[in-house]
């Protein structure tokens, strides 16, 4: 606007020069009509530079001679001279200030950008003054123009601000009842006090125009940042005004002016200001009603049979059926096949009906008190989860729809889904999202309040994280539990989280399905046009308290006397369209008594049931997967030795074009290095890991790494990706390029995040078993920000949700003098929340081990060498089940001399060691030992080291617990018995109150002294589980049945602990007292 003003002012001086002009005021008349040329004022930025005559370049030499000749010749005739040289002369004499009395000839080409045509605003003057082209085109004629652009404008900013959002009509969306300024023109008081901006200005001339009913009359040329014309160019501004309070100030509120995309803007406003663009036919309207018929049907016959049941039904909100299905039939027509769901517990069971279409039976069974026909603990039936192949009748093309299970915590879901949904996109090979999308629906309170979904977004456009744009769908209640939005959030709209990532965010009342409908479509539209987030905001109300026996009235009782006194939207809009002649009475009637017959039979069907089934809840199922395999049978974990070479000299090999690919001289040491290792048959723990993947790779099998800094590595160990040191974004990844036809490696470098990251590794291994997923902590102790994620979905998912998963947690741990954030992966709370029986040993058999990986529901280990970190890896993928793996990794063993392994230890006929035993002197003389030392992981090589200063090699024997948990008591019972004089001992770094000593003291114990006669875990007489049948499991062995499997000992033995003593802190700050806890800890392991 000021570049407009500039211009006009540069072009008024010459007006007095002028034939016939009167003055200023005339000079845009005479240039409209001075001919048919198109003149044309440059909206471009323009910088004049003020200097003073005598300093001008050109007036010096034989310039001013020339100049001087010219000025003769224009004084005798000012034809004879350019057009130029004659507009320069007479702003000279006209008084023009130095350095402003050239100006450049009109141009006669068209319009460029951002230029608009003075003629162009001929028809718009209003009045009488338009066709005689005679009226003035002044300063004010361009303000007046430029004032209705500035109000189409702000309504487009700040039109949601005003927008009537609330059903209830007792609050604002955005917390603040006051009206934007800029949208209030009646307030402004003119001639009254001096405009202070530009800004401010124009909204004056705005309400100037609006004092005289002739102005709202005048017609305006619309700019090309609107569409509210559709084919029309011009306007009234009475029609403007109407058209823009139409599009964005009644039901719908739309924020979108903050992308940084004119493309993007453009494409919501024409969504939006199009005339006739929420237009419906009645069989829409009809599909709408029926839509909303089945979602307010079903949540009024659940409280109609189970009254007293918690449910979190969705009444007051009903209309987010017909939404999720607007933006799934969208979605289809669009291309898309497969739709992940995530969401809290309100309306879950009337999505789970009406959306996906899960059998009503199933769902009602849920109500009643059965006893569950497979095995787990189960969960309630809101936090349930199902997976659906249908057929979408709307588009006639089928689709799959998963509701992932979830948590009481809100938003926990919200990374399992996107990495759920992206997995499915890999394996599909759908790259660009066009296939399946995530749908993820969200509470108000939570959506603002739980920093998961800020993570969760920020996940949205990483290369390796993206799933190609969400559709989030906030279910408004206005209230979190009993918490009032204005004590709950700082921003506006509990939706501000998403315009950090650039989403548009559509409000809409949920009162009028119509609206609703409209901003699904655009979302759905949007996300396959752009490939990006967005939010639609459903402001609507909680007719209940925060379930159905809690009375709201207690907290917001001004509140539930309004909603008590509103009707359901279901009957507004049943009146709405009888009053249109879409629909009749006697057709809404029969709508609703088809429901609830649909609802009674399915009642009656489901009292017949005798148990509930927690598969049918499951929410990502393995098709073909465990079918055909023996389930006590685990594939072979060594590799031939052709295999480990050929890796290892991939690994240890520069790029193929190593000529033109400069790598750092750091790396190049470290490839030397590797070579020489392979050489010697040897490898680290680097070079083992890149086998174990490698080997899986060459098998077909995916693996994907992810975490903080995992393509270095944390510790600069791994360099799976080399970067050209002169060219940006030239990499090479040795392990993407070991086979011809190897499966896919993924190493990406994750957002410094661990709960969304975490959260979506998850939903990463839900989707494909023959997948190998690792997260690596950047280290062990990162892994408490994902707590959430470890309690609620990785330790219990397969007991709750019947849902397994092979997600490898890798997490560096030990205690090494790095004070207390960066020591201790907190072992003890995953052996904590392991789930078997400290007092049960189980029937010794040749599969001892796979039955005891089959009843836990994780593995915990601390590897201590990289054989065995190789073998447990690929065992994850041989094994017939899955189950997480919870692993602690070393730090300095990493470049440890001892901390290598032999091919020998990988190759065929090899495994995973579950404990190693003793392997030095002591075990030529058992008896003699005087004493056997447990121990896991690193400090393996501290007591090796003191014990070899010592020389109590043939008095001490060590033996390391690989695998901690769950516990190896076939193992531990025989190195005991293999040293029948040796006192017992477990040694660790740790805190007495943490690492793994609480966990294996009464296993040990367990172990030592025979079973203690309880019962094992397994607690349904007839329940099998899901592998019973194959295990064989019992679970009415008696107290004398299981002494006698494991009869105790004539002699009890106990075993002692050697570490550090019971801390809060996990490991001191000081190196010093570091250093004096490691020696009192090694000096007790070996005192004999």
């Amino acid at each position: 606007m000021h570049r407009v003003r500039t211009v006009l002012n540069n072009l008024v001086p010459l007006a007095p020069l002028i034939h016939n002009a009167a003055g200023p005021e005339r000079f845009a008349s005479w240039l409209l009509r001075s001919g048919k040329t198109s003149y044309t004022v440059l909206v471009s930025i323009t910088r004049h530079y003020n200097a003073p005559v005598q300093t001008e370049p050109f007036l010096n030499g034989s310039s001013s001679a020339y100049v001087e000749e010219m000025y003769n010749a224009w004084l005798a005739d000012p034809k004879s001279v350019h057009v130029s040289w004659d507009s320069f002369f007479r702003n000279s004499s006209a008084g023009a200030a130095p350095g402003q009395a050239y100006q450049p000839p009109p141009s006669l080409a068209a319009p460029g950008r951002n230029q608009v045509p003075v003629t162009s605003i001929a028809p718009y003057l209003g009045g009488s003054a338009a066709p005689a082209l005679g009226g003035q085109i002044n300063e004010k004629i361009i303000d007046d123009h430029l004032a209705v652009q500035a109000i189409i404008r702000s309504y487009q900013i700040r039109g949601h601000h005003i927008a009537k959002l609330d059903p209830l009509g007792i609050s604002s969306a955005d917390l603040d009842d006051k009206h934007p300024p800029e949208l209030l023109y009646s307030h402004y008081s003119f001639g009254k006090r001096p405009s202070t901006t530009y800004s401010q200005h124009l909204q004056q001339k705005v309400a100037s125009m609006m004092e005289h009913e002739a102005d709202m009359d005048r017609v305006f040329k619309l700019p090309s940042t609107t569409f509210i014309g559709g084919k029309e160019k011009a306007l009234s501004l009475r029609e403007i005004l109407r058209r823009l309070e139409t599009a964005y100030c009644r039901h719908i509120g739309c924020e979108f002016m903050f992308i940084n995309s004119l493309e993007q803007c453009n494409w919501i406003r024409q969504k939006l200001e199009s005339p006739g663009i929420m237009e419906m036919d009645n069989d829409e309207k009809r599909l709408i009603l029926a839509r909303l018929t089945r979602a307010t049907g079903f949540e009024s016959f659940l409280a109609k049979k189970w009254s007293s049941e918690k449910r979190f039904g969705l009444e007051g909100c009903e209309i987010l059926i017909p939404a999720m299905k607007q933006v799934i039939d969208k979605s289809t027509e669009l291309g898309v096949e497969s739709i992940v769901m995530g969401m809290p517990h309100r309306g879950r069971l009337n999505v789970l009906a009406n959306v996906c279409r899960k059998p009503l039976e199933q769902i009602f069974t849920q109500f009643a008190a059965l006893e569950a026909a497979d095995d787990g603990s189960g969960d309630v039936k809101y936090h349930l989860g199902t997976y659906i192949e249908r057929l979408n009748r709307v588009t006639n093309k089928n689709i799959r729809l998963a509701v992932v299970a979830n948590p009481s915590h809100l938003e926990a879901a919200d990374p399992v889904v996107q990495g759920k949904t992206r997995a499915e996109q890999f394996y599909r090979g759908d790259g660009e999202g066009k296939k399946v999308m995530s749908l993820l629906l969200h509470g108000d309170a939570a959506f603002c309040g739980q920093g998961i979904v800020y993570e969760t977004f920020h996940l949205s456009d990483l290369p390796d994280y993206t799933t190609h744009g969400t559709v989030h769908i906030v279910v408004n209640n206005q209230i979190g539990f009993t918490t009032d939005p204005r004590h709950s959030r700082s921003s506006p709209y509990c939706t501000d989280v998403a315009r950090v990532v650039n989403a548009p965010i559509f409000h809409v009342n949920s009162d009028d399905p119509e609206s609703v409908m409209h901003v699904c479509k655009i979302a759905a539209e949007w996300r396959a046009a752009f490939h990006k987030d967005v939010v639609i905001d459903i402001v609507c109300y909680r007719r209940n308290g925060h379930n159905e026996i809690d009375e709201p009235m207690f907290t917001q009782p001004l509140m539930y006397r309004k909603i008590k006194h509103t009707s359901p939207v279901l009957d507004k809009y049943s009146e709405r369209l009888i009053q249109e002649g879409v629909v009749t009475p006697e057709e809404v009637k029969d709508v609703k008594d088809k429901y609830e017959k649909i609802c009674e039979e399915s009642y009656v069907n489901a009292h017949k049931e005798t148990h509930i089934k927690y598969k049918d809840w499951l929410d990502s199922p393995w098709s073909g997967f465990f079918e055909g395999k023996d389930p006590l049978k685990v594939s072979p974990t060594g590799v031939k030795e052709d295999t480990l070479v050929h890796i290892g000299k991939r690994m240890s090999s520069p790029p193929p074009n190593a000529a033109e690919f400069i790598i750092h001289k750091g790396i190049e040491r470290i490839l030397k290095s590797r070579m020489e290792m392979v050489e010697a048959r040897i490898v680290d723990w680097a070079l083992g890991e890149a086998m174990a993947f490698g080997s899986l790779l060459k098998e077909g099998i995916h693996v994907r790494l992810s975490g903080q800094d995992v393509e270095r590595g944390t510790f600069s160990h791994r360099h799976h990706v080399l970067h050209h040191q002169t060219v940006d974004k030239a990499t090479y990844k040795p392990l993407c390029h070991m086979y011809p036809d190897q499966g896919p490696y993924t190493v990406c470098n994750s957002s410094l995040s661990e709960f969304g990251v975490v959260g979506f590794e998850l939903g990463y291994s839900m989707t494909n078993p023959n997948a190998l997923v690792c997260w690596e902590a950047q280290f062990g102790d990162f892994n408490n920000t994902a707590q959430c994620i470890i309690d609620q979905f990785i330790s219990s998912g397969q007991a709750k949700w019947v849902r397994q998963s092979g997600l490898v947690m890798l997490l560096p741990h030990a205690l090494e003098g790095m004070g207390p954030e960066h020591s201790s992966a907190r072992l003890e709370r995953f052996l904590q929340m392991s789930s078997d029986d400290p007092d049960y040993f189980p029937p010794e058999s040749e599969e001892f081990a796979v039955r005891q990986l089959h009843d836990i529901n994780w593995i915990v280990a601390n590897c201590s060498t990289p054989a065995n970190y190789f073998h447990i890896l690929r065992r994850q993928i041989a094994l017939p089940f899955r189950k997480p793996l919870i692993l602690m990794t070393p730090k300095s063993l990493l470049r440890h001399p001892e901390a290598r392994s032999s091919f020998d230890l990988m190759t065929e006929n090899t495994e995973f060691l579950r404990v190693i035993p003793e392997e030095g002197p002591a075990t030529e003389n058992p008896s003699a030992v005087k004493k056997l030392v447990y121990c896991s992981g690193k400090v393996y090589y501290d007591l090796k080291k003191a014990r070899n200063e010592k020389n109590l090699e043939k008095d001490i024997a060590i033996a390391r617990v690989e695998q901690i948990s769950p516990f190896p008591y076939d193992l531990v019972k025989k190195e005991c018995a293999k040293y029948p004089n040796a006192a017992l001992c477990w040694a660790q770094e740790e805190a007495k109150n943490q690492g793994a000593w609480t966990y294996v003291q009464p296993r040990f114990n367990t172990t030592l002294n025979g079973a203690s006669g309880v019962r094992p875990r397994r607690h349904r007489e007839n329940s099998e589980g899901f592998f019973g049948k194959f295990f064989g499991w019992h679970s009415g062995l008696t107290e004398n049945a299981t002494s006698q499997l494991h009869p105790p000992t004539s002699t009890p033995r106990v075993i002692s602990y050697a570490g550090r003593p019971t801390a809060a802190s996990p490991a001191t700050g000081s190196k010093m007292q570091h250093l004096r806890e490691l020696t009192a800890l090694l000096d007790d392991a070996m005192a004999v």
